[in-house]
Formats: structure tokens, sequence, C-alpha cells
């Protein structure tokens, strides 16, 4: 099933449930992906790649903002941002442990010889195509220069 019938579908359930917080994300998320696919002027389907995308920078937003409002001991408007964030991420791929990423780091380090941080960006732009919606942009980072330190 693609992405959008599976959101159809819980955006159903969540309507029938009068689900709030799950309405209020599922909605976010069609929003996002009809501003794609409109962006090119025709409305064709958007690839799985830029479903990712656009899922992870929606997980992201809300976790930033739920941060900030801890930040500030606004833990009433915290928790609906990291219900939205777990309901989003539902939709997306299973994400992988940091051995698993530490696995693909050292792979890509050998495959480009890299030798320092020099090399830093060759190695986080092959470990985010291979990684893309798998892993959290920041913990790449953090391997990669563990690695290459």
């Amino acid at each position: 099933m693609s992405l959008q019938e599976d959101l159809m579908t819980a955006l159903k359930a969540a309507m029938k449930s009068k689900d709030q917080e799950a309405l209020a994300a599922l909605r976010a998320i069609k929003s996002e992906i009809l501003l794609a696919q409109t962006e090119t002027g025709s409305k064709e389907e958007i690839s799985e790649e830029q479903e990712i995308k656009i899922l992870s920078k929606l997980v992201k937003q809300r976790k930033d903002s739920a941060a900030i409002y801890t930040e500030q001991n606004r833990n009433d408007l915290a928790e609906p941002e990291l219900a939205q964030a777990e309901i989003i991420s539902q939709f997306l791929p299973a994400q992988l442990s940091e051995a698993e990423i530490e696995k693909v780091v050292v792979e890509a380090i050998q495959k480009i010889g890299a030798e320092g941080m020099k090399d830093m960006g060759k190695v986080m732009g092959i470990v985010n195509q291979q990684l893309a919606g798998k892993a959290d942009g920041k913990t790449i980072s953090t391997i990669v220069k563990a690695k290459l330190a």
C-alpha cells in the first residue's frame, strides 16, 4: 500500500475515534504531500524518497518544537508535539540502531578512503544517501565525526 492510501485509512480511523492529536498530525502529512505534488505544477505522484524526506522533516519539526517548549517549562505544549511526532514516525521506515549506522559509516569510509575531517562531507553524502529516512542526520554526523577524528 502506498503512503497516501495508508494516510487516508489512518485519517478515517482518527476521524471515527475523534482523536484530535492524530488528526492534526495526519492532516499535516497530507498537506505537505499535496504541497510537494503541486510544487512541480502537475499533480503527479511523488517518489518514496521524497515522501520519506517530508515525513522526516515533519518529525524533526515536532521534536524541535517540543524541546523548545520543554526548555521553557511548557509541558502542556510539548506533549502534543511529541504525540504528533510519534504518530508521524509510524509512517517512516524502521530506524536503525547506532551499531548498524556505524557499520554503514565504516564501509563508506573504507570505500572512499577517507582519512580525516576534510573528507567528512563526502562520507556524509554517501551515508545519508544510503540511510535516507532510516537514521537521524544528527546521529549519523556524530558517528562520522567519531570515526574520522
